[in-house]
């Protein structure tokens, strides 16, 4: 369901991006979390989360990023295979799986499950996003694996500058 024309007016052109080299992690939560929060104010809380999935892809595919819907993962345990051992559902730029939910309030065990997701897949970052929120910043959390600080300035909030 991709509408070039209809890209959105903050979405650098993917094939632009491409040229200057892989996008960013910051770049692709950022992208992530603006659409979902424009998402969140044009419909609010209260839908189905199938809902917010397919809309959220289709924002996402307008801004250019590449999107996965219902990615089916295999995973391999003790010798034991399994062809479908989870479904994350998004999967942006291959690299950022962003589980969604839409219930009133987030149990620990959302996030516990990303991250096992992330540890499966060898992933660093991952969003939960809870459109059922009655602000989004109430239900929106970055889950990391094993990463590193983030090097985008945007983000080191109340922190000294370098000297």
């Amino acid at each position: 369901m991709r509408e070039k024309e209809n890209e959105g007016a903050h979405a650098e052109p993917r094939s632009a991006r491409r040229e200057t080299g892989a996008l960013e992690l910051d770049d692709i939560t950022g992208g992530v979390v603006d659409a979902a929060l424009k998402i969140h104010i044009d419909l609010g809380p209260g839908l189905l989360e199938s809902v917010y999935e397919v809309v959220l892809a289709r924002e996402l595919e307008r801004r250019g990023f590449h999107v996965e819907r219902q990615k089916g993962i295999a995973i391999e345990y003790d010798g034991m295979f399994f062809d479908e051992g989870f479904r994350a559902d998004l999967l942006v730029e291959g690299r950022v799986v962003v589980e969604l939910k839409s219930v009133e309030q987030l149990a620990p065990v959302h996030s516990k499950q990303l991250l096992t997701y992330l540890r499966l897949l060898h992933l660093p970052v991952g969003l939960l996003i809870n459109f059922g929120a009655p602000k989004l910043k109430e239900g929106l959390h970055r889950i990391v694996n094993k990463l590193s600080p983030s090097a985008s300035p945007c983000l080191r909030v109340n922190r000294p500058p370098s000297p």
